[in-house]
């Protein structure tokens, strides 16, 4: 198994090209989407609760409460990290395992791979890149958040200045969506 890594900072386009990869036919493993499951296990939402008093509502966790604690505070984001993270690291552990003997090409959609050392399981690294004030902006819009909260969320992701040095392919985002299928085909042909 071939593992290519998909990554880029909040609002860089990464989903976008994540998406173009998985309508092309290809398995692509959603890291963001492993950690929304971690936030629906009971087992966690109470260990959540325990570390957090007023973090989770209802049986549900409380996101924006969350970011104002541990956005501002890396020794809780730390600890919030170390919540989630083991649940992750073991996903995709058994992914290699179980797929490590296969003859074929898998994505891996996560923001944070380098900033979790990630990049150790990836033979390849495609960055999804753009302007910040681009990024920014999307970021605002699609997110219904401040920039003040942008800035938060941002500043604990490695910048994309950094990635595109650890990367292998750097995509920039900002051109239409046929275009960025006809760049990712390109990609793709010299990776199979």
């Amino acid at each position: 198994m071939k593992i290519v890594a998909i990554t880029g900072s909040i609002g860089c386009g990464k989903t976008t090209l994540a998406n173009i990869v998985r309508k092309m036919g290809f398995v692509v493993y959603d890291v963001d989407g492993w950690v929304r499951k971690v936030y629906n296990n009971k087992d966690f939402l109470k260990k959540l609760e325990n570390t957090f008093p007023g973090s989770v509502n209802n049986g549900v966790a409380d996101k924006k409460f969350l970011r104002n604690i541990v956005f501002s505070d890396n020794k809780k984001l730390k600890m919030l990290e170390n919540l989630i993270y083991p649940f992750l690291n073991n996903n995709i552990r058994n992914i290699i395992i179980k797929n490590a003997r296969k003859n074929y090409v898998g994505f891996l959609d996560m923001a944070l791979l380098f900033e979790k050392g990630w990049e150790k399981y990836c033979d390849v690294i495609i960055l999804a890149d753009v302007d910040y004030q681009i990024q920014k902006q999307r970021v605002m819009k699609r997110d219904n958040v401040s920039a003040e909260d942008f800035d938060k969320i941002n500043n604990i992701q490695l910048k994309n200045e950094y990635k595109k040095v650890l990367s292998d392919i750097v995509v920039d985002t900002n051109k239409p969506l046929n275009l960025l299928k006809v760049e990712m085909i390109g990609i793709l042909k010299g990776l199979i």
